[in-house]
């Protein structure tokens, strides 16, 4: 018995819009981080720090505000 076709829909087809440049940077340093073997969040503070880019509110990154920050690019 031959399956019924059930489309298939990747999530960067259905956004709402291109990323920022703030995003596509965050994307960057996640790709970065992810290459390099990242599994937590803790992994990923350091590839923001070596790129000099700073959590949103201008301070470094933590943890709470990195899951944070994540949480809210989800939406």
């Amino acid at each position: 018995m031959k399956k019924p076709f059930v489309p298939y829909n990747e999530t960067f087809q259905s956004r709402l819009r291109e990323p920022d440049p703030y995003e596509n940077m965050i994307g960057d340093a996640l790709e970065a981080a992810f290459a390099r073997g990242a599994t937590t969040l803790a992994d990923i503070l350091p590839v923001l720090a070596e790129r000099d880019i700073a959590a949103p509110d201008g301070s470094s990154w933590t943890e709470a505000k990195l899951a944070a920050e994540l949480a809210r690019l989800a939406d």
